[in-house]
């Protein structure tokens, strides 16, 4: 079992910044890839960032490019999210995911195994 708690959410203007962090325990020996993903009412969950835990290499969506970037500690088994230039259409419930199966694709929730509780991120204009 793996557990992921995020932190770092909350309320900011546009044009503001937030950093997210998610702190995983438990089997992270084998973790493949950890993502970033975000959900709003009625919607369904949208791929934000993800890395590979080896090597680093990155992923964004096309909607947050150059705006947010990813990264990890893997002394920490951390993950982090640093959202610049927020907009409101970033206003989200942000989640982060873990994978631990060897996955070519990141960008499909299905493929991720474990799943944070979500941390609200609410960006007023």
């Amino acid at each position: 079992q793996v557990q992921l708690v995020e932190s770092g959410g909350g309320l900011v203007q546009a044009g503001g910044s937030l950093r997210l962090a998610c702190a995983a325990s438990g089997r992270t020996w084998n973790i493949w890839t950890m993502a970033w993903f975000r959900q709003t009412p009625g919607k369904e969950r949208e791929f934000v960032a993800a890395i590979r835990w080896s090597g680093g290499t990155t992923y964004y969506a096309d909607s947050v490019k150059g705006r947010f970037t990813i990264s990890r500690d893997n002394a920490k088994n951390t993950v982090y999210l640093q959202m610049n230039s927020l907009e409101p259409e970033d206003t989200a419930i942000y989640y982060c995911a873990s994978d631990h199966d060897y996955n070519g694709n990141y960008d499909y929730a299905r493929i991720y195994d474990y799943w944070g509780q979500g941390t609200q991120v609410t960006v007023s204009s």
